[in-house]
């Protein structure tokens, strides 16, 4: 270690400037890069100006992390009773300039920068650039005596605790009484830290002890500091609502290597005494163990340093430090985190599309009878090992790896319960797919008779009319007949797949329950009040907004299944059901029925499963109209007139069997070729979507950032509503705006170059799956051909020998032809299907599986929903049934829930945020402080919500903006408007998007 600056005179001695700030604040030098000591007051102060020393604090660190870049800092804070001996201890073990006096020496706290040399980071093996050295003043300082320091020396102690990545206690004396008093603050502050989760360490420094060197003595010593240290953490831990009864359960401790006797600095009476040659000793070895602590720590960055002291700052300005103090670098850190667990759960669904894609190719191909979830997971194995080698290196590499490590095991829990709840879904889709193979044999071998016995017609046909193969009007004449005779004839033995009106049968159903289906129903998403529709199990029930928004979760709970449900029928491949809409009807019926705290009138079931349908109406309709263009036999036939009447032609002309064979074979594969070469580009797409979009491709904070953004930015008062009572809803219609603004903009680049890139990786696949069936059957073996040709494609396209069983491959005798046809027309099917791509066209043409918008809402959609219960913001948790507190970034004005005073039935103009510092009480049977929320339990005691000293311009502007609108739509007036409309007014709208910037 070695000076390389002086202390700022300016610090010296503080002279004030009237607002507060230092009178030379703005000619600081600025700093150069060769500057390692920096010192600066931070003082404690009540009062509107308490905000004032963090201020400038962070202003000058500001400073030096402009100059000091990314350079990492250890922590060294000391704390001690009123004396000069820190001050000295300090200035003679790290050089440096610290004030030194009998008396209150430090007024609040100095710090000073120092460089550690590369060096000493080698020899002691540190990983941080500097120390920063925080010197406070004295506990119990003379100069207040006349009043109880104990509050101040508590908030001193706290600060300084937990900014110090290790803090040295300093004992001057003997004295039992100051000793207790003393380590009582210490041990408090340690356990708030606690508490809070920042885990510094800490050593005790015992000076002025005579007769050191007896090794009784300082043992005896450290066992009545240890007794000493876990009385008081017995007392203070009353005091904190804390359960600890010893210190080791409160911080990592070792009595014997963490506790440091020092002899006297004088050896005799100053000022003619010489220094105490042992002192120095103590120095040396006490700077040894400090150095043997910073080798076990990563120092933290300028930065969030920076955001600590604030963080602090603002924790002791509040009442209640451990409830109040919120923790920057812990959040982002967590939120970061988030962002990597967000990585990791797409790349298992990304995986698992993929093999699902596969095994459903070979399902339908009839390659596997049986399925279980080992099958699954064993195609998942290669990049589950994968995730978890990278979640592995995360948490031990990070810089911020200390912080993190307090989740590793429960994002790790996570990880593998996302991979059992998904591997658990494929395998019961693919099982589906599965049991639907009996119905689908038959329904696929009607069809393929059918299109054999076309094929073989055309054929007779065509040798029928082969002496007016040069007429084109009678050949078409002749054909147009034959085909309207051979479509009558199917739609005879076929039965006709019905038309369907869901809302029609959602009113019989309810006619027949004898809840009046005929009459107009309510659209339950639309409704203000619950109160025609409720009441309460419970003697006592008042309908507020806190039961409203309670009722409204369930409402869409109920919904959330709902569409899970109507998924889960699979319409699109089975058809519909009227019985549907009876399984929609019970399961609503359950929940209202199992529900603890309300009793549910017959009508909301009614008006519930009606809204539910009316918004699913579209959804089931387009499904079942996809299940009629796949099973309609007429409409399917219909659709491949052109190519019946292309091989009629090929026969009438005399081609060869191996062509006309080929080109069946290309018309039978276009679909599946189409089929799989939409969903590759799909699957492709959603990896992009995820990574690049910039909206999507975080963490559920800063998604719902960007939906706050966007609802700014358009400034629609129904899309508000939207969000404010509907928020899942919402996000799911954002994604897939979205995803569709992201096509759009990107479809030639991406949408287009992926699909041409995934076509001519199809056409290899295939021409490459011919060519070696060419190459081992020398026999000239059609069938056997065809054999190893389908086999070969098994994975990637649904397509099998069995479509072509009844085609005639007689006289099909040169497989080479056979080969070069199929390479011939696929090169035309391709143009022709990439002829057709377009914005509209790409989506209509994927199966609900593969759409981006579906697979990403299933992925971000996938996490926390549970609403503040005083202003209705949503946790912006990306982890679903995540532990710990439910929290949110930003919360609301408790109005916009419909939340208003009692004694004038206004809406509320509080935050929850700064309600929880004030001294107002909330109703929930009884009044609770709104300071100790968490005693009224339930939903209240899940939620951390922290005081706010911002200006949350967004949502004040929000209201101001729209203020009539809110006023309208809950028949209501807001509270105090005359007062705050005008301080709210002044914000404008690039003042609320800017206060979402710090989070996105």
């Amino acid at each position: 270690m070695r000076e390389m600056g002086q202390i700022y005179e300016s610090c010296k001695s503080l002279n004030k400037s009237k607002d507060g700030l230092p009178s030379n604040f703005s000619s600081l030098p600025s700093l150069a890069a060769d500057i390692m000591i920096s010192g600066f007051p931070l003082e404690l102060m009540d009062g509107d100006a308490a905000h004032i020393p963090v201020l400038w604090v962070t202003a000058v660190i500001q400073e030096l992390i402009q100059k000091l870049e990314n350079k990492r800092v250890f922590v060294l804070s000391v704390l001690g009773v009123q004396s000069s001996g820190k001050s000295t201890m300090l200035n003679a073990m790290f050089g440096l300039q610290f004030a030194v006096s009998a008396g209150r020496c430090t007024r609040g706290a100095f710090m000073q920068l120092v460089k550690v040399s590369e060096e000493l980071k080698e020899k002691e093996q540190l990983k941080f650039d500097y120390i920063l050295v925080v010197d406070t003043e004295g506990l119990h300082a003379l100069e207040l005596s006349a009043r109880s320091t104990r509050h101040r020396d508590n908030e001193i102690a706290t600060f300084v605790v937990g900014l110090g990545n290790l803090t040295l206690i300093n004992i001057f004396g003997e004295s039992p009484a100051e000793l207790q008093e003393t380590l009582q603050i210490v041990v408090q502050a340690f356990m708030r830290m606690k508490q809070v989760r920042l885990k510094p360490s800490c050593m005790f420094v015992h000076q002025n002890v005579s007769d050191i060197t007896a090794r009784e003595r300082t043992m005896d010593g450290r066992r009545k500091l240890l007794d000493t240290l876990d009385k008081m953490t017995r007392l203070a831990a009353k005091d904190e609502a804390y359960e600890a009864k010893c210190f080791n359960d409160v911080i990592t401790f070792d009595i014997q290597n963490d506790v440091k006797y020092f002899a006297q600095l004088w050896e005799g009476s100053p000022p003619m005494a010489p220094p105490n040659p042992e002192y120095c000793d103590n120095i040396q070895e006490l700077k040894r163990m400090i150095f043997s602590h910073a080798s076990k720590s990563d120092g933290l960055e300028l930065r969030n340093f920076k955001k600590l002291v604030k963080d602090l700052w603002e924790g002791l300005l509040n009442e209640r430090f451990v409830f109040s103090f919120r923790n920057t670098l812990e959040i982002s850190t967590y939120r970061r985190l988030e962002t990597e667990y967000s990585k990791w759960s797409w790349g298992l669904r990304r995986t698992l599309l993929d093999v699902e894609n596969k095994l459903h190719n070979q399902i339908e191909n009839e390659q596997i009878n049986k399925f279980e979830e080992i099958d699954v997971e064993e195609n998942l194995k290669e990049k589950s090992d994968e995730v978890k080698e990278l979640m592995s290196n995360f948490f031990e590499t990070d810089q911020d790896k200390d912080i993190l490590i307090q989740w590793k095991e429960s994002f790790t829990i996570k990880i593998n319960e996302l991979q059992e709840s998904i591997v658990r879904e494929k395998t019961r889709k693919l099982n589906d797919i599965l049991q639907r193979q009996e119905m689908k044999k038959r329904i696929d071998a009607q069809r393929t008779r059918n299109e054999n016995i076309l094929f073989e017609r055309s054929k007779e046909l065509a040798v029928q009319l082969k002496d007016k193969a040069n007429d084109e009007t009678i050949l078409k004449k002749e054909f147009d007949s034959f085909w309207t005779d051979c479509v009558k004839k199917i739609r005879a033995e076929t039965p006709q797949i019905k038309e369907i009106d869901v809302l029609e049968d959602v009113k019989q159903l309810l006619s027949n329950d004898s809840v009046g289906g005929t009459s107009e129903r309510r659209d339950i998403f639309s409704v203000q009040k619950f109160s025609d529709y409720v009441q309460s199990r419970k003697s006592t029930f008042e309908l507020n907004s806190e039961v409203e928004l309670q009722i409204r979760n369930l409402v869409d709970e109920i919904y959330q299944d709902a569409i899970k449900m109507i998924s889960s029928f699979n319409i699109a491949k089975k058809g519909y059901d009227k019985i549907y809409i009876q399984d929609l009807s019970e399961h609503i019926k359950s929940k209202m029925t199992n529900c603890e705290d309300f009793v549910f009138s017959r009508e909301f079931c009614s008006d519930l499963l009606m809204s539910i349908c009316k918004r699913e109406n579209q959804q089931i309709t387009n499904q079942q109209k996809k299940f009629k263009e796949a099973n309609d036999p007429v409409f399917y036939f219909e659709k491949k007139r052109e190519n019946y009447y292309s091989v009629f032609q090929n026969y009438l002309h005399g081609a060869t069997s191996a062509a006309i064979f080929g080109e069946i074979i290309c018309q039978k594969m276009k679909g599946p070729v189409q089929k799989s070469v939409y969903s590759d580009t799909s699957r492709d797409l959603t990896n992009e979507i995820q990574s690049s979009c910039e909206s999507i491709n975080g963490n559920r904070c800063k998604l719902e950032m960007h939906i706050l953004k966007t609802l700014a930015e358009q400034e629609n008062f129904n899309k508000y509503i939207d969000y404010l009572f509907r928020p899942r809803d919402h996000a799911r219609s954002f994604i897939r705006e979205e995803i569709s603004q992201y096509i759009k903009d990107n479809f030639e680049k991406s949408v287009r170059r992926r699909m041409e890139h995934n076509m001519e990786l199809m056409q290899d696949k295939i021409m490459k799956a011919a060519h070696r069936a060419t190459l081992v059957n020398t026999s000239g073996d059609v069938q056997k051909w065809l054999n190893d040709f389908t086999i070969a494609l098994s994975d990637v396209l649904t397509f099998s020998v069995k479509d072509l069983q009844g085609v005639s491959h007689e006289g099909v005798d040169d497989l080479q032809l056979l080969e070069d046809v199929i390479s011939r027309l696929l090169k035309s099917e391709a143009i022709e299907i990439l002829h057709q791509l377009s914005t509209e066209t790409f989506p209509e043409n994927l199966e609900p599986k593969d759409r981006p918008d579906e697979i990403l809402i299933d992925h971000l959609c996938c996490c926390c929903w549970v609403q503040c219960p005083f202003c209705g913001a949503t946790c912006t948790n990306t982890v679903e049934n995540h532990s710990g507190d439910h929290n949110v970034l930003l919360h609301r004005v408790n109005g916009l829930t419909g939340c208003s005073y009692d004694e004038n039935e206004q809406l509320s103009t509080d935050f929850c945020t700064t309600l929880v510092k004030s001294y107002k009480k909330f109703y929930t049977g009884q009044w609770i402080s709104c300071k100790e929320y968490r005693k009224a339990g339930n939903v209240y005691a899940e939620w951390s919500i922290t005081p706010d000293t911002s200006n949350l311009a967004y949502w004040k502007w929000f209201v101001s903006r729209f203020h009539r609108n809110l006023e309208n739509h809950f028949e209501k007036t807001f509270n105090r408007w005359d007062q705050i409309s005008e301080g709210w007014g002044e914000f404008t709208k690039e003042q609320a998007l800017e206060s979402l910037e710090e989070y996105m």
